[in-house]
């Protein structure tokens, strides 16, 4: 009498699912931190400066880029002109590497 039935076309057909909206998750967003935060926690907390208590990260975390080294500006990028300079730049490469086999 517990045995599954699987629906025949017809009774799932007649389901309208299209007027039925799922039930809004509610996720709790925290606050994301910033490279500033990043770098002081680094620095503060000793548990950071190992991996898996082994692993010693001081030397990598002595030489980290500071924030303001790695900001870059934003530039656009035109397509033509992008795929012209690579192209150029690759006819350049290849024209030096013929030269030195001929060398």
């Amino acid at each position: 009498a517990d045995i599954p039935v699987i629906p025949d076309l017809e009774e799932v057909q007649e389901e309208d699912l299209a007027m039925q909206v799922a039930a809004i998750s509610s996720v709790q967003v925290n606050r994301v931190l910033t490279y500033y935060d990043l770098d002081k926690d680094l620095m503060k907390y000793a548990a950071f400066q190992t991996l898996d208590g082994e692993v010693d990260l001081k030397l990598l975390t002595k030489v980290l880029a500071p924030e303001h080294e790695l900001q870059e500006d934003d530039v656009s990028w035109d397509w033509d002109h992008l795929f012209t300079e690579v192209s150029s730049e690759l006819v350049t490469e290849w024209d030096l590497g013929q030269s030195e086999r001929e060398d």
